[in-house]
């Protein structure tokens, strides 16, 4: 769970890229996160998020998460090159907090990360707090005249956790996710038959690289799975040599996605 890149990555999804590579980037990201925000307060207020306007006067919201270490930037210029008529695209901005996982540094993220196993233990506090987060925004969008099912929540790793969690683990009613290279966080809860699951009638998107050595595809396999026992909306798409990053097919279905479910044109 290194840092995410700051911007989608153009290449080819049948592209593969050698691992050190992978790795040498993705270690290189993070000096220039680490350094960017050394001394920066760790205060948990948020700055305000990036957004995209549409054409035309807003009937619809994609609120979109990105992953650990990044900011909400390079996913608004990904929005923006959508050029939605009717949809307005909000790009939060994570909190700094310390990262187990990485040596206890500071950096921006949703919640803390402390390990990268199936058995590692989980930041419960953060992510519901990470949640919270999002259903203020949800309910920004919500006062702003949008209604709930015309609100699309999602995001990339760590980012699409908290999307994921939000819908299907609150009562805060969407009309959609998207949930790129991502899992589902506290999962137990949607495995046990008595915890209550909301948003069981959403369409879902998931979408993840087969090469993706952070987040395994296999990870995201079983997220999947457990959503689709409470929702049969759900959609799981892979792209192949696709590492921890997207591409332009996988983006391309995300706007098809996002245009379906919110009726742009």
């Amino acid at each position: 769970m290194l840092p995410s890149r700051k911007t989608p990555a153009r290449f080819s999804c049948d592209k593969r890229l050698p691992l050190c590579i992978i790795v040498v980037v993705l270690i290189a990201g993070f000096s220039v996160v680490y350094q960017r925000f050394m001394g920066a307060s760790t205060s948990h207020n948020m700055s305000p998020p990036a957004k995209v306007q549409p054409k035309e006067k807003a009937t619809a919201s994609v609120i979109f998460l990105h992953g650990l270490g990044d900011n909400g930037q390079g996913w608004v210029e990904q929005f923006r090159e959508y050029s939605f008529k009717h949809i307005r695209c909000v790009c939060p901005h994570a909190p700094l907090k310390s990262v187990t996982l990485n040596a206890g540094m500071i950096m921006p993220s949703w919640f803390d990360i402390k390990g990268l196993t199936p058995n590692s233990p989980e930041d419960e506090h953060g992510i519901k707090e990470a949640s919270r987060e999002l259903q203020h925004l949800i309910a920004k969008e919500i006062s702003d005249g949008i209604p709930a099912e015309k609100i699309i929540i999602g995001g990339f790793s760590q980012g699409g956790s908290v999307a994921l969690y939000t819908a299907f683990g609150t009562n805060t009613r969407v009309g959609g996710v998207v949930a790129l290279s991502t899992w589902l966080p506290l999962n137990k809860q949607f495995t046990n038959d008595g915890s209550p699951k909301y948003n069981t009638d959403i369409p879902v998107l998931q979408c993840h690289g087969l090469a993706d050595p952070l987040v395994p595809h296999k990870w995201g396999q079983a997220t999947h799975e457990i959503i689709k026992t409470f929702n049969p909306n759900a959609q799981f798409k892979s792209y192949s040599g696709l590492g921890h990053s997207s591409c332009s097919e996988e983006m391309d279905d995300v706007k098809s996605f996002i245009q379906n479910v919110l009726k742009d044109s």
